[in-house]
């Protein structure tokens, strides 16, 4: 139901917006100098910071309850669309049309 995706979208505790890249500096090894940052878009521009070690992790986590935000949003969204559609679709079927083809009288001259 509708009321369940909002009460899971405010559980979700940490969101970020972005992209996380992992990158390596050239000319060394595999496992030396791996670095990440967060490309973000905002203000019309693509803004990129460095992510340090140590807060890898919890941006993780946040870049995932992000992901789950948006999914459960556009489950929201999905059913209130239908619900209103439904709705819609109710109230024509209860209008009766009595001047439509099907609720002609044969008239009296045939």
């Amino acid at each position: 139901s509708p009321e369940e995706l909002l009460t899971q979208m405010a559980q979700i505790p940490t969101m970020e917006r972005g992209k996380l890249s992992t990158y390596r500096r050239a000319g060394r090894s595999k496992d030396a100098d791996t670095y990440h940052r967060l490309q973000t878009w905002r203000d019309g521009k693509n803004h990129t910071r460095h992510v340090p070690p140590e807060e890898l992790s919890a941006l993780q986590a946040a870049l995932a309850g992000y992901a789950r935000y948006r999914e459960l949003s556009d489950q929201y969204v999905q059913l209130i669309v239908d619900r209103t559609r439904a709705q819609m679709a109710e109230g024509i079927k209860k209008k009766v049309q009595p001047y439509s083809r099907h609720f002609r009288r044969k008239s009296n001259g045939s």
